[in-house]
């Protein structure tokens, strides 16, 4: 991947030294292209979240200009969290040292990764006390995105935002660098137009709908070749895959992810749990390389077949061959 991206590598190295980024080894941390940085989108989603921000804290007489600048102290999270979640905080009004603001973050952030009901392998793949302090643009778009919808959810985003994320790893054997494609919005009306061109699946269900029982036994089997090491079998994919318990599970046999009882319910309850199942097998997914296309988790809870075959066979064609070798 190094040699694919010479020119951002370099403005990204600048741009670390600038800021005195010191990456330990092992350490990763990500950050949107410079270029995407400039897109009329992004522009567009800074100044739909700053005019939120501002309308909700009208009252607070706080005004945003800037959301590097102006969300990194957690003041104006603090002021959110306490508008919109009726949530009372014992933490200092204004904190000025880098330590208190930190300080002051963490007990923000802890209440809001409460209330929006996340794990904390959610929360690290998006924000983090350090990225949201250090200006992170990425960390706080995030943030605010997910504060907006959770409390507002009826808001009218700019639809299908997106931007090059380039992913930079200390390794011991040097700087690793990855460049992904990483949805912050999607529009759920155009949702659909946007994942078709060239979908495999939109021509197998229109062109030759006889075949698609043939695809879903073939990825039926394949599932249960690995998911049968843990005493499971699928039967019935839009219904078993539909609380994202199994699909979590399947993940984790194939991309070798341990992935701890406690990040997801084993047992969901409601839409709200199974949403968050599924809400994480995408993370992980996208964080292997297997989901460039924004998918809406409500999509697969609510057994969409054509939704779930998209994401099963993300997995299928990447672990096929190794099904066949070792067959």
């Amino acid at each position: 991947m190094d040699s694919e991206l010479p020119n951002v590598f370099s403005q990204l190295a600048v741009e670390t030294k600038q800021n005195e980024v010191d990456l330990a080894v092992g350490e990763k941390r990500k950050y949107i292209e410079p270029e995407s940085m400039k897109s009329q989108a992004v522009e567009d989603l800074k100044m739909f979240l700053n005019d939120w921000i501002n309308s909700t804290l009208k009252r607070e007489h706080i005004v945003v200009k800037n959301l590097e600048e102006d969300i990194f102290d957690g003041l104006v999270l603090h002021h959110l969290l306490v508008t919109l979640g009726k949530t009372k905080l014992d933490v200092q009004e204004v904190a000025l040292s880098a330590s208190s603001q930190k300080q002051k973050l963490h007990s923000v952030l802890t209440v809001i990764n409460q209330e929006l009901q996340l794990s904390e392998v959610e929360v690290k793949r998006k924000w983090d006390v350090d990225s949201i302090h250090r200006k992170d643009l990425l960390a706080t778009f995030h943030l605010l995105i997910a504060l907006a919808k959770h409390y507002q959810p009826d808001l009218a985003f700019p639809s299908d935002v997106c931007v090059n994320v380039i992913t930079i790893e200390n390794q011991k054997s040097g700087i690793k660098t990855e460049k992904t494609l990483e949805y912050l919005t999607i529009s759920r009306d155009d949702k659909e137009c946007k994942l078709t061109k060239d979908d495999v699946f939109d021509d197998l269900f229109k062109l030759a709908p006889d075949k698609v029982n043939t695809v879903i036994q073939a990825i039926i089997h394949f599932a249960n070749s690995h998911l049968g090491h843990l005493g499971l079998q699928v039967k019935d994919i839009e219904r078993q895959f539909a609380d994202g318990v199994i699909l979590l599970l399947l993940i984790g046999q194939l991309e070798g992810y341990f992935i701890s009882l406690h990040e997801f319910h084993i047992n969901p309850s409601s839409n709200a749990e199974m949403v968050h199942n599924v809400t994480l097998a995408f993370e992980l997914l996208k964080e292997g390389g297997l989901m460039d296309n924004p998918v809406n988790p409500e999509d697969i809870v609510n057994k969409d077949i054509k939704t779930t075959l998209r994401v099963l066979y993300s997995l299928f064609t990447r672990h096929k061959v190794n099904q066949t070798v070792e067959g």
